[in-house]
């Protein structure tokens, strides 16, 4: 195993730069020797860096990149279950599982996440309301604990939903059997549609979402007055073989797995270029082009699902002082509660053009685990407009009040004396923790910060 070096760690928010020591475990072994021997200030696991706060970060301590262990060990291709290492990327698997006709169960919005980071962050997607989140799927794992043992894990076992969304503080997943979709191709049928508010938004959704697989709204939260919440809707499904125009190169490789890739922003770029009018204009553009109804478009998979993915370290776009990526969830019946947060955004002039709102289905077990059913927003807000901390308090409180949580996987600056309000499994997740981890081997600047 390569020398542990001292370096600067952030996530992809880029808001909250501590230094730890990076060790690359390139086995099972060598990983169990860094857990034993990561000295006063513990460790933690980290995949690709795209937890948004300060989740995979340790100040002063050890994180442990995984991405060294990424091998797949078998493919069941009849009934689609996958047996993994944690370390590999769900990019990596879809390069491999497509062709084969099988596709990832839940993908965020970016597929440059590990299999142990999804499970970590107990990861969903457009899905939601259909297929839960991540550990849905997931049959069993191989997890690595404080005392050094390796413990396999089932479903339904208190280990397993105290790991699944327990942001990697239970121990360091190893491998992972997991389920997989099915699909004919590696398309999208894809109905586009406007939404003239949000009170227009939230009844499409809720009349017509059990029509779609995958489900999800960009929101203009700089719009106003009558216009409050306008959205454009996309939703879809597998595109099924059928579906595909005959004698096109699609028909003839139904299953090739097609990315585009833009040139990466440059390191540093000019403060300033994401203000209340530079975004104000791209929200009126963007609403403006999307089509009022269109119906069975064609979409590459990477199209639909990671757009973002095509413009690497699109994060710097933000510039130097980064980013915070907001997202909470409200119980259905609270509608009230995210009317009154998106006016309150939107009289804010929050300049955020990165803002998405889905229905989210039955919750999964998981302890920590973010989904409940009901709406989840998320936004993207540059991080040094004056006065921000204050007001994300204020819309945690009333998050808080309405039943709601944030998100840990994109929090760095989450009061620790709402947590409790947000998560009400998270004494039976402290007491498992303290009798699996006494010592604290497994600790992160979130789990200091939260006392988690």
């Amino acid at each position: 195993m390569p020398a542990p070096r001292t370096v600067p760690v952030t996530g992809w928010g880029r808001t909250a730069p501590t230094a730890a020591r990076l060790i690359r475990p390139r086995s099972y072994e060598e990983a169990a020797e860094a857990v034993r021997t990561c000295g006063a200030r513990g460790g933690i696991a980290r995949g690709l860096g795209r937890a948004y706060g300060d989740a995979a970060q340790n100040a002063g301590g050890a994180v442990l990149d995984m991405t060294g262990l990424d091998r797949i060990h078998a493919i069941d291709a009849d009934t689609g279950t996958l047996l993994c290492d944690a370390g590999v990327s769900l990019h990596r698997l879809m390069e491999v599982l497509l062709p084969l006709g099988w596709f990832v169960p839940v993908t965020p919005g970016t597929r440059y996440v590990t299999v142990g980071g999804a499970i970590g962050a107990d990861i969903h997607g457009k899905n939601h309301h259909v297929s839960g989140s991540f550990s849905r799927h997931v049959l069993s794992f191989e997890l690595l604990t404080a005392d050094g043992g390796v413990h396999s894990v089932g479903r339904g076992t208190p280990l397993f939903d105290a790991t699944c969304g327990g942001m990697g503080l239970t121990g360091v997943i190893l491998t992972v059997t997991l389920q997989l979709q099915p699909v004919e191709t590696a398309l999208m049928s894809v109905d586009t549609e406007r939404a003239a508010d949000l009170d227009d938004l939230l009844a499409r959704l809720s009349a017509t979402d059990h029509r779609y697989r995958y489900s999800v709204a960009w929101i203009d939260l700089l719009a106003r007055g009558v216009s409050l919440g306008r959205a454009v809707l996309t939703r879809g499904d597998h595109a099924p073989l059928d579906a595909l125009p005959a004698g096109s190169r699609a028909r003839r490789r139904p299953l090739a797995f097609r990315t585009t890739r833009l040139p990466a922003p440059p390191p540093v770029l000019p403060e300033g270029l994401l203000t209340r009018r530079t975004v104000g204009w791209f929200n009126e553009l963007w609403y403006r082009k999307a089509p009022r109804a269109r119906m069975g478009e064609l979409q590459p998979l990477a199209a639909f699902f990671h757009p973002l993915d095509g413009v690497p370290h699109w994060n710097r776009i933000y510039g130097r002082g980064g980013f915070v990526q907001y997202q909470f969830v409200v119980g259905y019946g609270h509608e009230d509660a995210l009317r009154r947060i998106v006016a309150r955004i939107s009289e804010r002039r929050c300049p955020s053009f990165l803002a998405v709102l889905k229905r989210f289905g039955d919750a999964d077990p998981g302890w920590l685990s973010f989904p409940l059913p009901g709406w989840t927003l998320a936004l993207d807000i540059p991080a040094g407009l004056p006065g921000l901390a204050a007001f994300l308090d204020e819309l945690d409180e009333e998050v808080a009040a309405a039943g709601g949580r944030v998100y840990l996987a994109k929090d760095s600056r989450l009061r620790p004396d709402l947590l409790a309000a947000m998560y009400p499994r998270l004494d039976d997740f402290r007491d498992l923790r303290a009798r699996l981890d006494p010592h604290g081997v497994f600790v992160s600047d979130l789990a200091r910060r939260l006392a988690l």
